[in-house]
């Protein structure tokens, strides 16, 4: 499905969040930044826009990896990486099953990704096993928002988003699954659970734009 919607994945994204993808990446990669890391796991990397914002923000030593199963979202990150600093490197790889010894990275990020995970515990446990110790892990991902948003939220989830989707990008179908996949989600303090679950410490959560979005972070014991 993200196969069949890559060569049009960012501007479907522009388009549908008004712009707001961009502040939302924003605030992720400067909290990335305040934890001073040498190297970042950017997993779900997609057409790689987090990798490239880190890029941006972090010191030109620091080493960026974007990670994602799909081979054409890869290929369309890989695309645009001309010119955009050479400390950002993609690969293919598989969450569930990092390719990466133990502690290999300082933080780890996943934006809009997590939910897609078929087996989220297991993603947890492989990226918790690659940060060292005390790395840190930031999880930006769709929430459900505060009670006098959710009907007007819904009504768009299920209306407008996918028909405007399948308009750009060709592939409606793949977008009532990503609605779906949305309105189906826990709360922040689902994802919260999770992670103090998973044995991680520190666990805070901040939510933006009405609760649309919530920026998870975390630390590796």
């Amino acid at each position: 499905m993200f196969g069949r919607i890559a060569h049009r994945y960012d501007l479907a994204n522009r388009v549908l969040s008004g712009g707001i993808d961009i502040y939302w990446r924003a605030h992720l990669v400067k909290a990335v930044r305040n934890v001073s890391p040498n190297t970042v796991l950017d997993l779900a990397t997609g057409s790689g826009d987090v990798a490239f914002a880190l890029a941006r923000i972090l010191p030109a030593s620091a080493r960026i990896l974007g990670v994602d199963f799909c081979e054409p979202m890869i290929a369309e990150a890989s695309a645009k990486k001309a010119g955009r600093g050479p400390n950002v490197e993609f690969q293919v790889g598989d969450a569930l099953a990092l390719p990466f010894p133990g502690g290999a990275f300082d933080a780890a990020t996943i934006a809009f990704g997590y939910r897609n995970m078929a087996d989220r515990p297991l993603c947890l446990a492989e990226i918790r096993r690659v940060l060292r110790p005390g790395g840190s892990i930031f999880i930006l991902e769709f929430s459900q928002p505060r009670r006098w948003l959710r009907p007007f939220y819904g009504l768009y989830l299920r209306r407008v988003l996918p028909r405007v989707a399948g308009v750009l990008t060709g592939d409606r179908s793949a977008y009532d699954y990503l609605c779906g996949s949305i309105n189906a989600f826990p709360e922040h303090t689902g994802i919260s659970s999770e992670l103090a679950a998973a044995g991680f410490r520190d666990v805070g959560v901040e939510r933006l734009t009405g609760g649309i979005v919530a920026l998870h972070r975390a630390r590796a014991p």
